[in-house]
């Protein structure tokens, strides 16, 4: 007789096993299978939160502040850092094995009905996750659903939902293949969340995707709130919000807010970046347009919430001595907001890069903006196949870069590549493993694994 534990596992293996049916945009197949299902997406409010970065520091924000307030909250996001479990969660709680096994159960002949039928076809993994979510969430009876888009937003699963209020965070080049590779190109995509009539916050402050954004919501008579452009907004709100950062450490930072209709002093996230401001600023607006919807979040729940809000692999500083920082920076504006981060708020005497890219990422773009910080750099890769080989990473660091041949190394696994940067570490440096997300969960999997067994790990992160 099977454990309950290898059911699990054959959940997952279902589920991961339609990765290779790879990406098919289109919202036909989530639409049919949430149909079989009785449309659970329409017993629940949501969220929903696409950009090209910060979208799901911002979603974390905004639940943990709901949450403190009382209230149920899913929270849907992707990719995951150590569990699959992770993706979808209530309350700060991942979703359990069991409910996992029996929502794939319930699930997987509606999924074997949908691929038999030749003009929907094969639904993706992608697909498939998000149809387990929706029907988690509407079994559990949340009062409110914060979604973060996958990739893109116009023909995203998630796209299937009517919410409350959608956001934009922000716009930059990422997934050119997919999204296209101009600014306004990506823009239409992530516009595509906008709907009639329902209200749309950006943070956006590039006046090509504005342009775009603005249009989009203009047609659909959607109310359109800027952070960061009052002359934009279509609300008769035209004074946007406004954060100021008052004082930082390395375990977060102290902020005021001045926003629509209410203003605070000094806030604390645990989150460092002054990007991360702005995701704050963007979660505090969007609680203040949900106020419209008689969901209420007074100053102690706000402040309870940020200051509680919890988002490994983000600037995350495992040890002290030497320094050990994760982060999931994998595109080459996220990588400069690291880059800018790096410089602002740590001390450390020489910098050690971990890195490992996916293959269809701008790695030469992503390399320029770390690489002048770093006294060492070690590629390496994830153990997936969509991952760079980490002798390409170095070979353009080495001739397109003009990084010193001295300071490079190539080590074929990450595991492998951290122990190696925390040998080269005196008790001053600052080892930093980035590139992607795949990259820091391998990397956060095996330092805490080596902790448990070590037990000489000098971090609460355990």
């Amino acid at each position: 007789m099977k454990s309950e534990q290898q059911i699990y596992y054959e959940a997952l293996d279902w589920i991961h096993g339609l990765g290779r049916f790879g990406m098919k945009p289109g919202l036909e197949r989530i639409r049919a299978m949430l149909e079989r299902i009785g449309n659970p997406h329409h017993k629940i409010r949501f969220v929903h939160i696409a950009g090209t970065n910060g979208k799901g520091s911002t979603a974390v924000l905004l639940a943990s502040m709901l949450q403190a307030a009382g209230y149920r909250v899913g929270l849907y996001t992707s990719p995951y850092l150590q569990s699959f479990n992770n993706r979808m969660a209530i309350n700060g709680h991942d979703i359990e094995q069991d409910e996992l096994v029996e929502l794939v159960g319930q699930v997987r002949p509606v999924v074997e009905e949908i691929t038999a039928d030749e003009q929907l076809g094969q639904p993706t993994e992608f697909e498939v996750v998000t149809l387990l979510a929706l029907a988690y969430f509407a079994r559990k009876q949340v009062d409110l659903v914060v979604l973060e888009v996958g990739l893109g937003g116009r023909l995203d699963a998630t796209n299937v939902v009517t919410p409350l209020l959608s956001i934009i965070t922000n716009v930059s080049l990422d997934h050119t293949d997919v999204l296209g590779d101009t600014l306004e190109a990506v823009a239409v995509e992530k516009a595509g969340i906008i709907k009639q009539d329902i209200p749309l916050l950006t943070a956006s402050d590039d006046p090509k995707v504005l342009a775009v954004i603005m249009a989009r919501a203009l047609e659909l008579k959607a109310p359109l709130y800027c952070l960061f452009s009052p002359d934009n907004n279509t609300t008769g709100k035209t004074r946007p919000p406004a954060v100021f950062r008052h004082m930082f450490s390395e375990q977060g930072q102290i902020f005021n807010y001045s926003g629509y209709n209410r203003s605070y002093e000094k806030l604390f996230i645990p989150l460092l970046g002054t990007y991360q401001l702005n995701n704050a600023a963007t979660a505090l607006a969007a609680v203040e347009l949900l106020a419209d919807y008689n969901i209420t979040v007074n100053e102690e729940a706000i402040r309870r919430g940020l200051a509680e809000a919890v988002w490994p692999g983000r600037l995350e500083l495992l040890e002290q001595s030497p320094k050990l920082l994760i982060d999931g920076a994998h595109n080459a504006a996220a990588v400069k907001n690291l880059a800018d981060a790096i410089t602002g708020y740590f001390k450390y005497q020489r910098l050690i890069l971990v890195i490992g890219i996916m293959a269809n990422k701008d790695v030469s773009a992503m390399m320029s903006a770390i690489l002048p910080l770093c006294d060492i750099a070690i590629f390496t890769k994830a153990g997936l196949p969509r991952a760079a080989d980490p002798g390409y990473l170095a070979e353009i660091a080495l001739h397109q870069l003009g990084f010193d041949q001295q300071k490079i190394k190539v080590v074929y696994d990450i595991a492998s590549a951290l122990d190696e940067g925390l040998n080269l570490a005196g008790p001053e440096d600052m080892v930093l493993v980035t590139g992607s997300f795949y990259t820091i969960s391998e990397a956060r999997a095996y330092w805490k694994q080596s902790c448990k067994k070590s037990k000489a790990c000098n971090s609460d992160n355990i």
